[in-house]
C-alpha cells in the first residue's frame, strides 16, 4: 500500500557473474563486471535513503533473487518484482503496479548511475505534478535513458523497442508525441553499460564524493592499482546489457 503519492523504483538484477553487465565483458572479466555492478547499486541506494519525497521501491529480477539483493540495499526499500519477457514490458508492469496500489505518480531509474543528483528526482517529480507533462525522461551518453516517469500507464511507449541501441531515447520521445501526450527532458546523466563508461568515470576518479560512492571508488582504485585480473581488450562489436 503506498504511503506518499510519489514512488521511485530502482530497476535491479542480482550481480550473478555472467548475468549482468554483459556489454563490459570481455573488457572486464564476468566477476569484475558482477562486482562493479554490485558497488554501483549499493552506492545508489544508499544515497536514495537521503530523498523523503517518494515511497523507495526496488523492482527486481529474476524472480527468486529478493533475498540476495535485500541484503545489498537499505531496510527503506519495499521490494516489487520485474514481469516481462523484454526490458520494455517489465517496466511496463512495474509502472501498472506502483500505480495500482495508489501512487500518483511512479519514476523508474538505472540502478548503474554514480553520483546520482537527487535534484534530478524532485525535477522530475514536480514535472508530473504539473499539467503540462506526461511523461519525463532523463537521456543517457548511448542514446538510451537512465529515468522515465509517468503518471498512468503508457505501455504503448515500449512495444517493440531495439533496447540497447542509440536510438532508444529519440524513438521513446517521438512515440510519446505520436500518442498526443508530452514529454519533459532532464539532463543527461552517465550509466555504466561499456567500456567507455568505465573509462569515463575511472577519468573522474579523483572527484568523485568519497561519501556518495564509496564502494564504486575502491573498486576503481583497486582496478586501477592492479588488484584484479587485467581486463582484456573489448571487441569491436555491439552486445546486449
Amino acid at each position: 500500500m503506498a504511503t506518499r503519492a510519489n514512488a521511485l523504483a530502482v530497476m535491479a538484477k542480482a550481480p550473478v557473474a555472467g548475468e549482468v553487465k554483459t556489454r563490459l565483458v570481455p573488457f572486464l572479466a564476468p566477476a569484475q563486471a558482477a562486482k562493479l555492478y554490485a558497488c554501483l547499486l549499493i552506492d545508489l541506494s544508499t544515497r536514495l535513503r537521503s530523498f523523503g519525497a517518494a515511497d523507495s521501491y526496488l523492482a527486481y529480477a529474476p524472480a527468486g533473487a529478493q533475498d540476495s539483493l535485500r541484503k545489498l540495499v537499505p531496510k527503506e526499500f519495499n521490494f516489487v518484482a520485474q514481469r516481462g519477457r523484454d526490458l520494455g514490458e517489465r517496466m511496463g508492469n512495474v509502472f501498472a503496479d506502483l500505480l495500482a496500489v495508489g501512487h500518483r505518480s511512479v519514476v523508474l531509474i538505472g540502478s548503474d548511475l554514480p553520483v546520482f543528483p537527487l535534484e534530478f528526482l524532485t525535477r522530475a517529480f514536480a514535472l508530473l505534478d504539473g499539467s503540462a507533462t506526461d511523461l519525463v525522461l532523463g537521456p543517457n551518453r548511448d542514446g538510451g535513458y537512465y529515468l522515465i516517469g509517468m503518471r498512468r500507464p503508457v505501455p504503448e511507449v515500449f512495444d517493440g523497442m531495439v533496447w540497447g541501441s542509440n536510438s532508444v531515447f529519440r524513438l521513446t520521445c517521438d512515440r510519446i508525441r505520436a500518442l498526443g501526450l508530452t514529454v519533459s527532458r532532464l539532463p543527461p546523466w552517465l550509466d555504466i553499460d561499456t567500456p567507455a563508461d568505465v573509462a569515463a568515470l575511472s577519468g573522474h576518479i579523483n572527484q568523485l564524493d568519497v561519501k556518495r560512492q564509496r564502494r564504486t571508488l575502491r573498486w576503481l582504485n583497486d582496478w586501477r592499482r592492479g588488484r584484479m585480473p587485467a581486463p582484456q581488450q573489448a571487441p569491436n562489436r555491439s552486445s546486449t546489457r
